[in-house]
């Protein structure tokens, strides 16, 4: 009697325990904040796709400059949508990479591990079934990271990508030059 209740306590207690957290300490993804190469820059437009895509391709191809996209799949717009589905082939057609920024723009330091896998998974599903890419790169929303984070990158073979200088002006700058109706 006392032999089965143990085993029982034991039964119930694996079935319980979820298998799913991880623990500090396991494999992490490489976290990239600079260029590798000297005296070069990376260009990186997030929380696509949206309107100015096509246009900032367009002047990127121009002068022989590959961006990479971070695109969300449902942050502005849906990624399945068609307008949005044209938007993820022309930045492909046009020679520039394809990314990770999650699902829903959501801070990945406030969700469980299947949460956290969940929103990587969905995009990434998104692109390969829009162009046939799987993303080499992730960038988490807000540039917020954990260990459960690095490790979902690790084992999905992506680097977690950030960056080393603050960026919205220069962006904003541009899009206030090149596209109206922002306000001069």
């Amino acid at each position: 009697m006392l032999a089965s209740s143990l085993v029982a306590l034991c039964l119930v207690a694996l079935v319980s325990a979820s298998p799913t957290e991880r623990r500090q300490g396991g494999p992490s993804a490489r976290v990239v904040t600079s260029c590798t190469q000297h005296n070069t820059v990376a260009l990186t437009f997030d929380d696509g796709p949206w309107i100015y895509l096509n246009d900032v391709s367009d002047t990127l191809t121009a002068n022989n400059v590959i961006g990479t996209f971070f695109f969300n799949g449902n942050n502005y717009a849906c990624i399945y949508d068609d307008d949005s589905v044209q938007r993820v082939q022309y930045a492909v057609a046009h020679g520039h990479q394809v990314a990770s920024h999650t699902w829903s723009h959501s801070d990945l330091t406030t969700l469980n591990w299947d949460q956290i896998h969940n929103e990587m998974w969905l995009v990434e599903q998104a692109l390969w079934k829009i162009v046939g890419r799987y993303p080499a790169f992730m960038r988490p929303p807000y540039g917020n990271y954990n260990d459960l984070v690095l490790q979902a990158s690790y084992i999905r073979g992506q680097a977690v990508a950030l960056w080393d200088f603050e960026y919205v002006l220069i962006v904003s700058y541009y899009l206030w030059c090149h596209f109206p109706p922002f306000p001069p």
